[in-house]
């Protein structure tokens, strides 16, 4: 009885110990770097770089392979993997969050009626998307070692159908009788903008230019003159050119497009953030005015000015009347992320803050502080945190990459965590994903997009395809109440009930478009995650 006693008290001090650890280790704190991503003063420093050309001359020479660092070279061919389940506690896939994968060409491709078809207009389409975003400008080009040409490795730009001084051009090499240089293109023409004596020039406005002369310094004189005019119109491309001499070549490429034409907002602040000129409240309601009304009135209580767009897709629309709202009806179950493109499509701040309709704003709801994290630094879209009644708050921050895996799509990767802290404000990190509470740069947002086959359900979507055009950031002290979703089921009343029946619907339809979206449009085979 003793010994059956003692066993027992050994395996509760070993559970409480291993619960103990775990505990300890969910608490750690995360170590990070700071980044400094704030605004700095004058523009960028270039930077030139030169790699050292890998000649193919040394086949005959032996080699070792380093299995530690070709092991981490890309070898397009992405595999999802999940963990292995090993143990089962209270709480573990919170404390110790395993890795799921789904291979998402059979969760799409199960349920169409013809999946090679499907397949086959997904390569199709692929291909025309890398036509139409391939640019010279991508290839890889190394300047060799002793190479005796002087080139500009990149910088050089020209409007369509302009006319520029190519600078760098020189060539360095020793004393003989005569010294020649030639450059190729294929979307434009040289010419010099000076003659300089002694200097033989043959190609004047043409695609293949020669210049020649018996003294260096003159030919390299003659070249700080060179021209480049674009001939074929596009408006963003890059002419490869060639530049050479005997025994010698060299390429670089001459970037050709339009100048970013600037969109500025006149937000007429001085001093502190006028909130009312900078941000417009954007949110999407259905089936539930009640909670709406309550939103408007926390945003009112702190933000009486500041205009607030909502898409309303209710079978039966109620007013929403008030001083600063403006109130958009779209046709019956439109959507989620279609009322998001309509509210966001009417926003003329230069930025916007989008909400859900039961969310509700607090002391916490410093929308400030926010502007002044976006003012301040290179991010697009700033999250915070919503608080729920339990008293949990959450931030879903996560991370993302793209692995390539060849002709059968490539594999998305999400994790849970951050990249690291933002200097000068830290409860700020950077990510790739944050919660449905967020501030963006209007015109970024929209050009993103949502995409509005998602009706029902859709957040992740979103920064999926900002994944890349999006530099995004999450503060967890900046905070907004989730309203009590905590009901009996006898105290529903018939608006609740029907909400949840739409939000909550698990047809096939909606699955489908779900993993079609992951599938076909964003191409990908399979994704892990937390």
């Amino acid at each position: 009885m003793r010994y059956t006693c003692s066993r027992k008290l050994l395996g509760l001090v070993l559970v409480g110990g291993l619960l103990a650890a775990v505990v300890l280790y969910s608490w750690s704190p995360e170590t990070s770097t700071v980044v400094d991503i704030r605004s700095k003063q004058g523009p960028p420093e270039k930077k030139l770089f030169f790699g050292k050309k890998i000649s193919s001359a040394y086949h005959d020479i032996s080699y070792h392979i380093k299995e530690d660092v070709s092991s981490r070279l890309p070898q397009n061919a992405c595999v999802c993997l999940a963990d292995e389940e090993t143990f089962r506690l209270p709480f573990s896939d919170l404390l110790f969050p395993r890795v799921w994968a789904q291979n998402l060409d059979l969760a799409f491709l199960k349920f169409h009626p013809d999946p090679e078809e499907a397949k086959h207009l997904r390569a199709q389409e692929y291909n025309k998307y890398q036509w139409r975003s391939y640019s010279p400008a991508d290839a890889l080009i190394i300047a060799g070692a002793n190479n005796p040409l002087q080139y500009p490795t990149q910088g050089v730009e020209v409007r369509p159908l302009k006319t520029i001084i190519i600078p760098g051009l020189g060539l360095k090499e020793e004393t003989k009788a005569d010294h020649m240089v030639y450059l190729t293109a294929s979307l434009g023409a040289f010419d010099v903008a000076a003659t300089v004596d002694g200097v033989s020039i043959k190609g004047e406005g043409e695609k293949y230019m020669t210049l020649s002369s018996p003294r260096l310094s003159a030919l390299n004189r003659q070249l700080q003159f060179v021209t480049y005019t674009n001939t074929v119109f596009h408006p963003k491309t890059a002419d490869t050119i060639l530049f050479a001499t005997e025994g010698h070549q060299s390429f670089f490429t001459i970037n050709i497009r339009h100048g970013a034409v600037a969109k500025l907002y006149n937000s007429g602040y001085k001093g502190e953030y006028n909130i009312s000129a900078l941000v417009t409240i954007a949110t999407k309601t259905f089936l539930r005015y009640d909670k709406l009304k309550d939103l408007i009135d926390s945003i009112r209580k702190f933000y009486p000015t500041v205009t607030i767009v909502i898409a309303d897709d209710n079978e039966h629309p109620e007013p929403v009347a008030g001083p600063h709202i403006e109130h958009y009806i779209m046709p019956f179950g439109k959507g989620w992320f279609a009322g998001r493109n309509l509210a966001v499509s009417q926003v003329t701040t230069k930025y916007v803050l989008w909400v859900d309709d039961d969310f509700i704003f607090t002391a916490n709801t410093k929308l400030e502080r926010m502007v002044e994290i976006l003012e301040k630094t290179s991010l697009d879209l700033i999250g915070g945190a919503v608080r729920e009644v339990t008293g949990y708050t959450a931030t879903f921050r996560h991370t993302m990459s793209v692995e390539k895996g060849g002709e059968e799509g490539d594999c998305l990767h999400i994790r849970r965590g951050y990249y690291h802290v933002i200097e000068g404000f830290p409860n700020c990190v950077v990510v790739d994903a944050v919660i449905n509470f967020f501030m963006g740069r209007t015109e970024k947002v929209q050009q993103t997009g949502f995409d509005p086959r998602l009706a029902r359900q859709g957040h992740l979507e979103f920064f999926v395809d900002a994944l890349g055009s999006l530099h995004i950031g999450s503060c967890s002290d900046i905070i907004v109440n989730h309203a009590s979703k905590i009901k009996l089921p006898w105290t529903k009343s018939e608006s609740e009930k029907a909400y949840e029946k739409f939000r909550y619907s698990s047809s096939n339809v909606g699955n489908n478009i779900h993993y079609e979206g992951f599938y076909f449009k964003n191409r990908f085979k399979c994704m892990s995650s937390h």
